[in-house]
C-alpha cells in the first residue's frame, strides 16, 4: 500500500498519534456571579483563557486612542489567539484591531506594502501576490494577523531569511498616554527597533509596512530519511536550499525533509486529497497509538516502517501558497532558538531524553533556521539561530513533557519564542539578551504604570 501524502497531511497523521489521549476540561468560569463578564477568551489550542470585563474593537484611530485614554486597568491586544504563552489573558479590557485590516498602500518601486496591523496573514499573501509583491518569507502557519506575527517576531526557515519582524520598515504606535508615534529608521528610531519585537508591552500598533520583493513561485520537495544522515549533511541541506527544515517523527529514526526553492516552472495541478490515500494512513497511526505505547520497541519498529507506505508528489505553486499549511489538529507547542552551530546538539539531545525516559508525546520536533537580526528583544537578535519546536497534543497534558526538555534549551543558550511555552523570567531572560536593560529602559518611559502588562509580561520584564 502506497499514500502520496502533502506537508499538511503529513503533519495531521503525526497529530493524529496524539488523538486518543484524555480530553482536557476546560477551566470552569464563573459567569453567573458576574453578568457583563459573558465572552470569555480562549486562544487557539485553549490552554490559554480569561474573562476579561471589556472586549473592545475600535473602529477608528481616533476611537482607539480614546479607549487607551479613558480605559483603567490592564489593556491587552489581540489578534487571532494563535499563541501558546499567556500574552494576551486579562480580567480588564481586551482590545481587537479587527478594523485595523488590509493593505492601504503599496509601492512598486521598492516593493513595500503598507497593512492594518489586524490583517490576518491568510489573506495577505494573494493581496501582495495581485500588485506584484511576495513575502520574502514566510511561516508555515498563517492563521495570525500581521501585529501578533511581528510582536512574537514569528518566523519561516533559512539561513539567509529572518523573522516577520527583520522586514518591517515602518509602524505606527498608539502609546499608554495616547500619543500616535510613525516609526521607522529616521522616525523614532530607538522605539522603531524595539517595537519590532515588543509583544505589545509597548503600545498598540496599529499598522506596519513591510519590505517584500517581486512576487514568486516555489517548488516543495519533500522525502523521508534518518534523522542522523539529515543531521551529517545538514550543511549542504541548508546551504543548498533558499528553506529547509525537517519534522523528526519521535520513537523513531526518521525525520521529513522539506526544501522550498524559487522556480520559473508552472504551477502543479491540486493534490485531489480525497483520493491521497491520507485518511487509511491516520487509521493505521491511531491504532499504533492505541496499542503501541506500551511496547516501546515495536513502536520503534513499526513506526520506522511506516516511511515505506508514503511518498510525497512534488508541489509547485505561488510563494504563499507553499509556504503556508492548514493545521486542523491543535497543539501545544515550546520552541526555543540556539545559536545555528548548537542546533545538531541539541535536537540529539531532546531525542536521547524522550528516548531514555520514553517520554509521551507523538507530534514531530520542528527544526529550522534563521538569520540574525538586531532588534533588542527579538530571539534572533545577534546572532544566526536554530530553532527547535516541540508540541504536545491539545488534549494532553503538556506540563512534565516540556518541563524535561527545556533545561536542554538552556543549556544551549536558548532563547524562547515569545508566543510559545516556557517558564523563564526576567532574571533569567536579561541574561540572554544584551539590549534587555535598553528595551525594560524604553518601556518604563513609554508605559510608567504598566498599562500594557499582564501578569506574565510583568513577570517577563520584572516589572
Amino acid at each position: 500500500m502506497h499514500m502520496s501524502l502533502d506537508r499538511r497531511q503529513f503533519l495531521q497523521v503525526a497529530g493524529a498519534l496524539g488523538a486518543l489521549g484524555a480530553f482536557a476540561s476546560p477551566v470552569a468560569l464563573a459567569q453567573a456571579l458576574n453578568p457583563e463578564r459573558m465572552s470569555p477568551w480562549r486562544n487557539w489550542s485553549g490552554a490559554q483563557s480569561c474573562l476579561p470585563a471589556h472586549q473592545l474593537t475600535p473602529k477608528s484611530l481616533d476611537e482607539l486612542v480614546s479607549i487607551i485614554a479613558n480605559s483603567t486597568g490592564t489593556i491587552r491586544p489581540v489578534g487571532a489567539g494563535h499563541s501558546f504563552s499567556p500574552l494576551v489573558p486579562t480580567d480588564d479590557t481586551l482590545l481587537s484591531l479587527g478594523y485595523f485590516s488590509g493593505m492601504l498602500s503599496h509601492d512598486s518601486a521598492t516593493h513595500q506594502a503598507e497593512f492594518g496591523a489586524g490583517t490576518s496573514m491568510a489573506l495577505m499573501g494573494m493581496a501582495l501576490n495581485e500588485v506584484g509583491q511576495g513575502f520574502i518569507n514566510m511561516a508555515d502557519i498563517d492563521h495570525q494577523t500581521l501585529g501578533g506575527a511581528v510582536a512574537t517576531s514569528t518566523h519561516g526557515t533559512g539561513i539567509n531569511y529572518g523573522s516577520y519582524s527583520s522586514y518591517v520598515a515602518g509602524l505606527q504606535l498608539v502609546t499608554a498616554g495616547g500619543e500616535v508615534l510613525d516609526c521607522d529608521a529616521s522616525r523614532n528610531p530607538e522605539i522603531f527597533n524595539a517595537a519590532k519585537v515588543s509583544m505589545g508591552a509597548l503600545g498598540v500598533i496599529t499598522r506596519l509596512t513591510l519590505q517584500n520583493r517581486p512576487a514568486y513561485r516555489l517548488r516543495e520537495n519533500m522525502w523521508v530519511a534518518k534523522t542522523e544522515d539529515l543531521l551529517a549533511d545538514i550543511d549542504k541541506h541548508v546551504s543548498e536550499n533558499q528553506h529547509w527544515e525537517m519534522l523528526v517523527i519521535t520513537h523513531s529514526d526518521y525525520a521529513l525533509a522539506v526544501a522550498l526553492n524559487e522556480t520559473d516552472e508552472p504551477a502543479t495541478p491540486p493534490v485531489n486529497k480525497a483520493e491521497s490515500g491520507g485518511n487509511e494512513f491516520v487509521t493505521l497511526l491511531e491504532k499504533l497509538d492505541k496499542y503501541g505505547s506500551d511496547f516501546p520497541a515495536a513502536r520503534r519498529f513499526l513506526l520506522n516502517n511506516l516511511q515505506h507506505f508514503a511518498t510525497f508528489d512534488e508541489r509547485i505553486g505561488e510563494s504563499y501558497e507553499i509556504y503556508s499549511n492548514v493545521r486542523s489538529v491543535r497543539f501545544n507547542e515550546m520552541e526555543y532558538s540556539v545559536p545555528a552551530e548548537q542546533g545538531p546538539a541539541c535536537l540529539r539531545e531532546i531525542l536521547q531524553l524522550i528516548e531514555r525516559n520514553n517520554l509521551s508525546t507523538w507530534f514531530p520536533i520542528e527544526y529550522r533556521y534563521v538569520k540574525a537580526d538586531d532588534a533588542p528583544l527579538s530571539m534572533f537578535q545577534g546572532r544566526d539561530s536554530c530553532a527547535i519546536s516541540v508540541h504536545q497534543h491539545y488534549s494532553m497534558d503538556y506540563h512534565n513533557f516540556f518541563a524535561a526538555i527545556e533545561p536542554v534549551f538552556w543549556k544551549y543558550n536558548g532563547r524562547p519564542h515569545w508566543g510559545k511555552l516556557h517558564t523563564l523570567n526576567s532574571r533569567h531572560l536579561k541574561q540572554l539578551y544584551p539590549q534587555w536593560s535598553e528595551f525594560t529602559g524604553l518601556r518604563q518611559n513609554l508605559d510608567p504604570q504598566g498599562r500594557f502588562l499582564n501578569g506574565h509580561l510583568r513577570k517577563i520584564m520584572g516589572a
